[in-house]
């Protein structure tokens, strides 16, 4: 459920007209909806009504915007971060570090530093020379870095190839396999307190079987680690609940069952879980506002234009993804159109033959269930400005973002002086 709707025949993101929004801000301009927000947190919480105390990391790569930050920070959500950039948004948007997790491949001595420096709850290891780095970081600051191994269980989560992350060939973690040598090594090194275990297995999960999989390995790996001595006392479980983008589909496991699994499967671990949701949370409590710039007659659809591209919204381009196209003003006729954005790239599509409201030029058209990896993914690709972010709460609207003159992108670059001293030629 989102509060995306229409009321006399215009959509309003909660009490505000979406066309107010665009013709005071601009398009393309991302919109975020506090209820929405507000709503997905009390239903994915209510869910885990049956587990003590877990601890709900909100993944930021899914959206890092500070004010949906501290949104969800004084809702109560922790932080799961990537990157020494997203644990200091974390940060100053009000989420405390003992509720910050600390994830990925790729973690540098600096961040480490960083991290241990806020404090943070723990760190998600993903290698043997990474755990031998954090210790050595650790020491040379007089610290003990809290860690949790994470597990590559070889469960194939069955979405999309790009964002799968548990199978054996993916670069996450460490393969089940070979977790008891590497605890027994992690033991061994000075600067940690190896305190848990972690897995995650992909993103936009529609099944839950996998998911089961991947934990009852998780629970059995715990059994064996704790008779080899190890003090466990978390388990990361990571995120991943699909979200319903194609209302043609069958709709995604709601929390209640996922949480409802989890408690059966989780009985008699005794430990603190923790969860990393991100797309369940924002994915649709934010859409993408964008104007038709012309519609342009093909040899089979009309080419609908908008003004958004693929550098505002990557997925349909990157996962071939699918998001509902609406209307602001539907004015009650459909038919097939291909829609397509002004990059220029044949990529830059978001749909083909969609059967979606007839729309002209100038028109309000709403890309749907775009909250979640739409506006961290843009970039200036064409020399177009990055997207705006609006916030909504009732009838109150704020921007969160603004969009930066084209003239900043330019002055961004520099000319070396030896081309600027050479001049023109003739």
């Amino acid at each position: 459920m989102d509060h995306f709707t229409y009321v006399d025949g215009a959509m309003l993101a909660e009490q505000v007209p979406m066309a107010d929004i665009a013709a005071q801000v601009g398009t393309p301009v991302y919109i975020y909806s506090t209820a929405t927000l507000t709503r997905h947190v009390a239903v994915f919480r209510e869910g885990l009504s049956q587990i003590h105390d877990p601890l709900i990391a909100f993944a930021v790569k899914a959206n890092p915007n500070a004010a949906v930050l501290a949104t969800l920070a004084k809702l109560g959500l922790g932080a799961d971060v990537v990157s020494a950039g997203e644990l200091l948004r974390a940060i100053a948007a009000g989420i405390p570090a003992e509720r910050i997790v600390f994830s990925g491949v790729g973690k540098t001595a600096d961040e480490m530093r960083i991290a241990l420096e806020q404090g943070i709850y723990q760190f998600n290891l993903e290698s043997e020379p990474e755990a031998e780095m954090l210790s050595e970081v650790a020491l040379s600051m007089g610290r003990k870095a809290p860690v949790a191994y994470r597990i590559n269980p070889d469960v194939d989560a069955g979405t999309h190839a790009k964002i799968s992350t548990g199978k054996s060939e993916n670069k996450f973690g460490i393969p089940y396999d070979r977790a008891l040598a590497s605890y027994a090594a992690a033991r061994d090194l000075p600067g940690l307190d190896v305190q848990g275990v972690a897995v995650h297995i992909g993103s936009q999960l529609t099944d839950l079987t996998p998911l089961e999989a991947a934990f009852i390995k998780v629970g059995a790996l715990i059994e064996r680690l704790r008779a080899e001595g190890h003090d466990i006392r978390t388990a990361d479980l990571g995120g991943g609940l699909g979200v319903p983008y194609d209302p043609s589909q069958p709709l995604p496991p709601s929390p209640a069952d996922y949480g409802a699994m989890v408690t059966r499967i989780t009985q008699g671990w005794n430990v603190r879980l923790m969860f990393e949701p991100g797309r369940l949370i924002v994915g649709n409590a934010g859409v993408l506002l964008s104007q038709v710039v012309r519609v342009k007659q093909g040899a089979q659809a009309p080419f609908v234009i908008v003004d958004a591209a693929m550098n505002d919204l990557l997925r349909p381009s990157l996962y071939d993804a699918w998001h509902d196209i609406r209307a602001v003003h539907p004015k009650g006729e459909r038919a097939a159109a291909n829609v397509v954005g002004p990059v220029c790239e044949t990529g830059d599509t978001f749909a083909m033959h969609r059967d979606m409201d007839v729309v002209g030029a100038g028109d309000l058209v709403a890309f749907m269930t775009a909250g979640a990896y739409g506006a961290t993914m843009a970039s200036t690709y064409n020399s177009r400005a990055l997207t705006p972010e609006v916030l909504v709460s009732g009838d109150k609207w704020a921007v969160v973002r603004a969009r930066p003159p084209i003239e900043a992108l330019i002055e961004g670059d520099s000319i070396p002086a030896w081309i600027a001293s050479e001049g023109v030629q003739d």
